[in-house]
């Protein structure tokens, strides 16, 4: 009876065969090998780093993996394609898709960089200054995940573009991935959350099967619905009266409901007021105005705007609270895979690398939650015996420990090696950092 590592193991290796149609046979051999390398490597996740793991033995030089990131025969769209119908397919086979977008930075240094620029960094920028670094950045879609253990939800990529200076703006990208996820998956409703940032290029593109919510400026100019026609002479009116701010509208609003929000897997009271508004600057189409308010009175106000103005206001405040997750995507994508080190920079080779370390990340956490139920289990640290919850390092550390102990054993000669001396020497490499 074939062990629960080597179900494991074979599930990995299942997932990433679902990806072979967007790759030539030589391409492949390469991409496979380097996402186990990437996954193992500690230290800094350099192309030769990970090379030294993902091919010990020197079948291929070095030169090949660095081939395959710049120019190798392969389309990263179309990667992302196949990553895309089969992660939905398998983890939201049917009912509403939940997406969520944003842009980052990946910070880079070097003269000439291909696809780079200098950008606000919105990590280290405040309100009254404003920070710049060199770097690519990146628009990247994630599909939000409510794991079987509760708690907050994951965001899995599943689309990453490259923002280039000189190119089309950002939010002319955004509307181009939200065109690009629609083809890929007709006839499925999808419900997008956006920053404010993006509000004004997105809301118009609510449509029948996708709905789109974001933060609503506090300053917006709000106007009543188009009153009828009146058979008058003359242009028919296009909006109706000037309702005033979401500030304003908040201060007069009476008829406040109470409910209860789930809030990054978290119950929260609310009170809630919502009304159905048209706000003429961005479109002609009406818009649901939903404000949130702290019944203690400690938090401000939260303005959000949803193009279907048939959800629920409790719906739309618990929807946007999730897009937490893509924020926690971007920290672990960075900080743990390093999607910022692999060093390449001439062709497609910059964005090309960047992007494979979100695409890693999407395959440790599928293959993740569709591991046995028992293998989520996890206990904290002396010093954090509340962990009741996989974070992203747990579930790396369990791909890497099934990916050790299947390499130690295959090399370990004709006697072997005992399973104390394995058990140890993994568990010491499964949490390198």
């Amino acid at each position: 009876m074939p062990s629960h590592d080597t179900n494991a193991l074979d599930l990995w290796q299942r997932q990433l065969a679902s990806l072979r149609a967007a790759f030539s046979a030589p391409a492949w051999s390469i991409f496979q090998a380097l996402m186990v390398g990437w996954a193992l490597c500690p230290g800094r996740k350099t192309i030769t780093a990970i090379y030294r793991l993902a091919d010990p033995t020197g079948v291929r030089s070095h030169d090949a993996y660095h081939r395959f990131v710049r120019c190798g025969n392969w389309i990263l769209l179309e990667l992302w394609k196949t990553l895309a119908l089969a992660v939905v397919g398998s983890l939201v086979p049917a009912g509403a898709i939940e997406l969520d977008l944003d842009d980052t930075l990946l910070h880079k240094t070097g003269r000439k960089m291909s696809g780079t620029g200098w950008w606000r960094d919105a990590v280290r920028s405040t309100s009254t200054r404003v920070v710049v670094a060199l770097g690519l950045n990146l628009l990247v879609v994630t599909l939000r995940i409510r794991p079987p253990w509760g708690g907050e939800p994951l965001g899995l990529p599943i689309l990453v573009l490259l923002h280039r200076k000189g190119g089309m703006k950002l939010t002319a990208l955004a509307a181009q991935a939200i065109a690009t996820l629609r083809r890929w998956l007709p006839g499925r409703r999808i419900h997008w959350c956006a920053d404010g940032a993006f509000a004004a290029s997105v809301i118009p593109l609510g449509e029948d099967g996708l709905a789109f919510i974001s933060r609503l400026r506090r300053d917006a100019a709000l106007y009543g619905l188009r009153p009828p026609q009146t058979g008058k002479r003359g242009r028919p009116r296009v909006r109706g009266k000037r309702l005033g701010t979401p500030t304003q509208i908040a201060a007069a609003a009476r008829r406040w409901r109470r409910v209860v929000t789930d809030e990054r897997g978290r119950p929260r009271d609310r009170l809630v007021y919502s009304q159905v508004v048209l706000w003429h600057a961005v479109s002609d189409k009406p818009v649901l105005l939903v404000i949130s308010r702290d019944p203690a009175g400690v938090e401000h106000d939260d303005f959000w705007v949803c193009s279907d103005v048939s959800m629920e206001p409790a719906m739309v405040v618990s929807t946007y609270a999730g897009r937490w997750s893509i924020e926690c995507t971007f920290r672990s994508t960075k900080q743990t895979l390093g999607a910022h080190e692999p060093q390449s920079w001439s062709g497609d080779g910059p964005e090309r690398a960047g992007t494979l370390g979100f695409l890693l990340y999407t395959l440790v956490w599928w293959w993740f939650l569709r591991l046995n139920p028992a293998k989520h289990a996890v206990s904290g640290p002396d010093w954090y015996p509340a962990k009741c919850r996989p974070s992203f390092n747990d579930a790396l550390a369990e791909l890497r420990r099934v990916l050790w102990k299947n390499r130690i054993s295959l090399t370990s000669g004709r006697r072997g090696v005992s399973n104390q001396i394995i058990r140890v020497l993994v568990d010491a490499l499964c949490r390198a950092a």
